[in-house]
């Protein structure tokens, strides 16, 4: 009815809704996104929350990737990681290393200026503190071809710090202003000089034979071929690794908490405490592999092996960079890369004309490089600078991959290696749960990851 003019002549909504039960949703999260690592990565079973990885002997002679501080200007060598170096390989006084870090001399290179020029002598050990330079050398035919992007930490001229015939194999040329430091060789006699321990490391690196290695480094397994009559054939065996890494199993938890009264009052239609625990599961996958992609200690960025490492040419990731990363793996499964990375990849395509042919896989067509699909991933972080990596992967324990690791039947589980189990009721009437998520995640041999670093996603 008409209650004067202007008035309310009907029912008002808001008023019939109190008489009406609602059409809802249950509560939603924005934070649930794809997890491509957790659902393509195979999963293997860790009864005693320990996974060890047995390999065959491998002869390290040190990664070369050092490390630097920064004041100012002024760049310098942190002492410890020096022991990277082959012939300081292993080298413990700190005094020592101290004293050598200090010898360092620093220089700037100009974008195009050669650091190192093939064929002239080799006077000690030059690192790159910051910055990208080409390593090339002349080709057949007279082209320089490139070898490598040499980065931060990466280090040149090893041997010439013991050898005094050391000439340079190759030339290596800034691609970008670049900080360097040199090591000359009369600098580490004058401190070995000082140091008996130093030059007894020295001396031993100097007269110690090098290993039998395959091309990866392992002890070789001697054989003979192509041989006829009945020669005496060599002794072998496969030597392993005396001391070989072990993975446990990491934990992610919470303490879910809900108060009796709601959980006994307001469980139509929806059940409060089934709805607060579905939502702390997806946060708990979400950090699992955030954890599986950057924890220091077993996150694939952090433990990718240094010779599976490498840097973009000129910065965004074009297709050249795309084809290194492939080609060093046999049987790579898929990419994984953030998705301005994917975006970024998709302009250096166009630039060149280049449409990569999409490939079905997890049921939709996914980009891809060389029919190798790329699945996003937002764990992978992109630094202030704008750069981020692209990692390509071998899965599987049949073909030595990248493996997760979990343990399955656990108490009060409800998702594969999560469980929740009920710790009490407080004297508030507050109900607890602890959530654990248990996880880990492996390389079984050095190549089955490689990283794409540096990659440029803002030009």
């Amino acid at each position: 009815m008409t209650n004067g003019a202007g008035g309310q002549t009907a029912l008002a909504t808001e008023a019939a809704r109190n008489l009406a039960t609602t059409t809802k949703t249950v509560p939603q999260m924005q934070g649930i996104t794809s997890r491509w690592l957790l659902r393509l990565l195979p999963w293997v079973q860790v009864s005693g929350g320990t996974y060890r990885v047995n390999r065959r002997l491998t002869y390290e002679v040190g990664s070369g990737r050092v490390s630097f501080s920064t004041t100012g200007e002024a760049v310098a060598v942190v002492p410890p990681s020096l022991a990277e170096l082959a012939p300081l390989r292993g080298l413990a006084p700190d005094d020592v290393l101290t004293a050598l870090a200090g010898r360092f001399t620093q220089a700037e290179y100009a974008s195009g200026q050669v650091i190192v020029e093939e064929g002239t002598p080799a006077d000690g050990v030059v690192l790159i503190a910051h910055g990208k330079a080409n390593r090339t050398r002349v080709g057949k035919y007279g082209d320089a071809a490139i070898l490598e992007v040499l980065t931060d930490g990466d280090a040149l001229g090893v041997d010439a710090l013991v050898d005094p015939e050391a000439r340079w194999d190759s030339t290596v040329t800034a691609v970008v202003p670049t900080t360097v430091l040199r090591l000359t060789r009369e600098a580490l006699q004058a401190v070995a000089a000082q140091s008996p321990v130093l030059a007894a490391q020295l001396e031993a690196y100097r007269a110690a034979p090098a290993p039998a290695t395959n091309r990866k480094g392992e002890a070789s397994i001697e054989l003979a071929s192509g041989h006829r009559g009945e020669p005496e054939l060599p002794a072998t065996f496969a030597d392993y690794e005396t001391s070989p890494r072990e993975y446990d199993l990491a934990v992610a938890q919470t303490a879910l908490r809900v108060h009796t009264r709601v959980a006994d009052l307001y469980n139509d239609p929806m059940n409060q405490v089934e709805q607060q625990m579905r939502l702390t599961v997806e946060a708990l996958r979400e950090r699992q592999e955030h954890e599986m992609m950057n924890n220091p200690a077993f996150g694939l960025l952090h433990n990718a092996d240094l010779r599976q490492r490498i840097s973009t040419r000129s910065g965004p990731p074009t297709p050249d960079d795309m084809d290194a990363l492939l080609s060093r793996r046999r049987k790579s499964r898929w990419f994984l890369a953030h998705p301005r990375a994917i975006a970024a990849l998709g302009r250096e395509c166009n630039r060149r004309g280049l449409y990569p042919e999409p490939v079905e896989s997890q049921g939709a067509l996914r980009h891809a490089w060389r029919g190798v699909p790329i699945f996003p991933c937002d764990k992978i972080p992109i630094t202030a600078t704008g750069t981020t990596s692209i990692l390509c992967l071998r899965t599987g324990v049949e073909d030595e991959g990248v493996i997760g690791l979990h343990q399955t039947g656990i108490p009060d589980e409800v998702e594969p290696g999560l469980s929740s189990r009920v710790t009490g009721i407080d004297d508030k009437g507050v109900l607890s749960y602890l959530v654990s998520a248990y996880y880990s995640v492996a390389v079984l041999v050095p190549d089955a990851l490689g990283i794409l670093e540096n990659v440029e996603i803002g030009r």
